[in-house]
């Protein structure tokens, strides 16, 4: 055992403790990622002082961060993710050759210090899933080598850090699912984010106007590449390569690589408004839009047509009005599409993609027609309102659906109305989902 230098058990049944790795002092590579191993970290790793690359995610280990591994000179990579490592991270992070540090979906908790990091030279930090508070660290501003930035899903109370545009090689940044809050204007349009391609802003406290100068510093989001010609390349170096979960297509996918052409910007969930500027045209190079869940108004821009390497576009529970452009079906790479629940009218743009998306991209605006819908058109575009008649049978067959219970109590008489709600048509559908959508925006707001 002297000699081993490399143990690779991923993806087995390991259970139990790790064993002591004293005897072993020429190991460099450990991965044991996906077993259901637990306990501690064995203390004897800080003897294998060639270790490079330490993976143990997706187990069920039970400790503190292991500040103690900063003694390992060659350090590169650490992966200690899906585990059950908890405690603050208040100790000062000295780890001067890692590349890599992922701690996520863990128990960490507590503000994060801030000098916490001062490992200048890390590329990859995920620190998603956890139970972190505070401000966003300053010092991540010293970590210029730094591409993928992931702390979605804690408690972090923030503004928009602006100052990250100072990292030159930024090409992921997830904040999905914090407490960020206030406008996104201050930006230095000049500098900007040169090589951000992943922008996941969803589930914040955001609002104001989607300000021009923030679309015209997403730089790298305006470069077109030519997929065809484009070499396969993927975010990461040979002995570790980035992975991230995005909202693409209307539905959680977790990608195991990120190619670097993949563009993706998800302000969902926030409190936006005011209309979508037409400079969205800008980013040429978007794959993946999502402004659901807010509170934009005006028109859809016929700009959106310029889009065209597009292939989700998700514009869901807003207040958008007015025509669908037909130009959009112009966007020949469409595969997923979301207007549901905004006070659009008139028909259907048909041909293309559009001739694919069902009625669940249109539900919740009543003044829509055309194809898939079952509501036919009339010669100005407009929905042909129903026969003679049929309203009034669709509002006593409603009525029909209420139960009303008369309770005899004494000399009086006390009447329970027990209502069985049946939805009347479209737009109390809209109005349930936005009280739906209200609610859990409250209820995560409150937590």
């Amino acid at each position: 055992m002297n000699d081993l230098y490399l143990l690779d058990l991923q993806g087995n049944n390991f259970s139990g403790m790790l064993p002591k790795f004293s005897k072993v002092t020429q190991l460099y590579i450990l991965k044991v990622s996906e077993n259901r191993l637990e306990g501690k970290l064995p203390r004897s790793l800080a003897e294998c002082t060639q270790l490079e690359v330490l993976d143990v995610g997706n187990n069920k280990m039970n400790d503190t961060f292991p500040f103690w591994l900063e003694k390992l000179p060659y350090l590169t990579v650490l992966i200690l993710r899906e585990n059950r490592f908890y405690g603050q991270i208040k100790h000062r992070f000295v780890f001067p050759t890692l590349d890599v540090l992922d701690i996520a979906s863990n128990q960490f908790s507590g503000e994060l210090s801030i000098d916490f990091l001062q490992a200048t030279r890390l590329r990859s930090l995920k620190i998603g899933g956890n139970k972190l508070e505070g401000k966003l660290s300053r010092s991540l501003a010293n970590c210029k080598a730094l591409e993928v930035l992931d702390l979605g899903n804690n408690m972090v109370r923030d503004t928009f850090p602006f100052w990250l545009e100072k990292l030159p090689s930024l090409k992921v940044l997830i904040l999905r699912g914090n407490r960020f809050y206030g406008t996104i204007t201050k930006f230095n349009t000049e500098r900007g984010f040169p090589k951000l391609r992943i922008l996941d802003i969803a589930s914040n406290n955001f609002s104001g106007d989607l300000s021009i100068e923030f679309l015209q510093s997403l730089k790298a989001m305006m470069q077109l590449t030519n997929d065809d010609k484009a070499k396969l390349d993927y975010i990461g170096e040979n002995y570790y390569q980035d992975s991230v979960t995005i909202f693409n297509k209307g539905i959680k996918l977790f990608y195991e690589k990120i190619l670097t052409t993949l563009t993706c910007l998800d302000l969902s969930n926030n409190s936006f408004h005011g209309r979508i500027p037409e400079e969205i045209q800008m980013l040429r190079s978007l794959k993946v839009l999502n402004l659901s869940y807010n509170s934009f108004s005006g028109e859809i821009p016929v700009a959106v047509q310029n889009l065209k390497d597009l292939e989700s576009l998700d514009l869901s529970q807003n207040e958008l009005s007015g025509k669908i452009p037909p130009q959009l079906t112009t966007l020949t790479f469409l595969e997923a599409l979301n207007f549901s629940y905004n006070p659009l009218e008139g028909s259907i743009p048909q041909g293309n993609q559009f001739s694919t998306f069902s009625n669940d991209s249109y539900r919740g605006n009543p003044k829509l027609c055309g194809q898939p819908l079952s509501k036919k058109c009339n010669e100005d575009g407009l929905p042909v309102p129903p026969p003679p008649g049929e309203e009034e049978q669709s509002w006593l067959y409603a009525m029909s659906t209420w139960k009303i219970v008369l309770i005899g109590y004494g000399s009086g008489l006390v009447a329970g109305l027990c209502i069985g709600y049946t939805v009347l048509n479209e737009l109390g559908n809209k109005w349930v989902d936005k009280f739906k959508k209200h609610g859990k925006r409250n209820r995560r707001r409150s937590r």
